[in-house]
């Protein structure tokens, strides 16, 4: 691949784990200018020497629970670039006490910021990057299978998660005359921030590693590698799709080991 002269927003990096620097990663190397957003001093701190090592001093603050502050950086996005060519949208938090126990107990307050961070979130990137992204664009959101069954432990999460695919489905349906695609990653379990912050997940990591068809979890060059597709224009003509991978985990019926 070669992307010299594309330009991309990085949106959600948390360290070097995390499924969007993995792709972020394989996107620098084949060549394109990043841009990296944040959400507070902490992150902050994380996501800084990351894009220091790649040579990358564009980082801009988001938080998308402040009305306004999407627009705001997308404004100095198009002030330093004009246009763009890829979104990279990794973004999700629940309230961590509320993934273990019961669904049926979610709280309003949780359901709400849960929602809003996770699914709605990707909506207002969406219509914001749109305003600046050449034809041919790409925008990218991760999900996980959370979305399409239970998983115990995930509760609001996959509620937010299946919100989200429908969202991908609908916004690519919105987008697609404007030559911009938009699709979703579906990444199996992996030593993430997010599968730490799951009740459970060493467990889920494990049966997941015995009962794939490959017999193994996926690592960030798996993910990267897909990242790198569904945001360059190997995928041209691929959009509104949730795109697993998960070394076909999910395709599985009956596992080997009950």
């Amino acid at each position: 691949m070669n992307l010299e002269g594309k330009k991309g927003v990085i949106m959600g990096v948390a360290n070097d784990h995390s499924i969007a620097w993995g792709i972020a990663d394989q996107l620098h190397k084949n060549g394109a200018d990043l841009c990296f957003t944040y959400q507070g001093e902490a992150l902050q701190r994380r996501v800084g020497p990351l894009a220091e090592s790649i040579g990358n001093d564009f980082l801009l603050e988001c938080n998308v629970l402040e009305e306004g502050s999407v627009k705001n950086a997308f404004s100095i996005i198009k002030n330093k670039w004009s246009t763009i060519d890829f979104v990279l949208h990794s973004i999700a938090f629940s309230n961590k006490d509320e993934l273990k126990g019961k669904y049926l107990d979610t709280s309003r307050n949780n359901f709400i910021d849960t929602m809003l961070i996770s699914c709605f979130s990707f909506t207002e990137v969406a219509n914001e990057a749109s305003k600046i992204m050449n034809s041919g664009g790409s925008m990218l959101t991760l999900t996980y299978d959370g979305s399409q069954k239970y998983i115990r432990n995930y509760n609001v999460m996959g509620v937010a998660k299946a919100a989200l695919e429908s969202s991908v489905r609908y916004l690519a349906a919105d987008l697609g005359e404007l030559n911009i695609r938009v699709n979703a990653l579906s990444a199996g379990p992996m030593k993430t921030l997010a599968m730490a912050g799951i009740s459970g997940g060493k467990d889920m990591m494990k049966w997941s590693e015995k009962n794939s068809m490959l017999q193994r979890n996926i690592n960030l060059e798996d993910v990267g590698k897909s990242g790198l597709y569904l945001l360059s224009n190997l995928s041209s003509g691929v959009t509104g799709e949730i795109h697993y991978v998960d070394s076909g985990y999910s395709k599985v019926g009956v596992p080997k080991e009950i």
